[in-house]
């Protein structure tokens, strides 16, 4: 009866851990991920460097289109900011694609375009990996790519 009972016991302890548990991700952190991209394209167009801080992990790091690696808040924030300065126009991005890693990362996958002052329009992709951090979602690394030419 004992070495019943503990099969059984293995068994329903087995069968519990085997379904996939809930990570408790929910619709409101994915509007609240879109929502982060947002405020980064805002940040950006307006060069609001409080905003932008206040999104942003102290140990960021970003690697641009042009190959040069940004690392930590303060050399991401100076690159954007002479960024946005030198390829000035609006900027779009649009989340493609959201994956959860976990209930405190994700990456979101967006088309980022720039729509240069002379008319011309400069597309690419950005992936954002970003994490739930001080009660909020933030931006942790940023990689920028130009699409390969076919």
């Amino acid at each position: 009866m004992k070495r019943a009972s503990l099969f059984i016991l293995i068994c329903l302890l087995i069968s519990t851990s085997i379904y996939a548990q809930n990570t408790g991700i929910n619709k409101n952190w994915e509007q609240q991920i879109y929502s982060l991209i947002e405020k980064y394209t805002r940040s950006r167009e307006t060069m609001d460097t409080v905003l932008l801080k206040s999104i942003l992990t102290p140990d960021i790091d970003q690697l641009v289109s042009s190959g040069e690696w940004r690392n930590g808040i303060e050399g991401a924030m100076k690159g954007m900011v002479r960024s946005s300065a030198s390829n000035p126009g609006k900027r779009t991005l649009k989340v493609e694609k959201l994956r959860f890693l976990n209930s405190e990362c994700a990456i979101a996958d967006t088309r980022y375009e720039i729509e240069n002052t002379d008319g011309t329009s400069r597309k690419m992709w950005s992936t954002f990996i970003v994490v739930y951090t001080e009660e909020m979602w933030k931006i942790t690394s940023i990689r920028n790519m130009l699409p390969a030419e076919n």
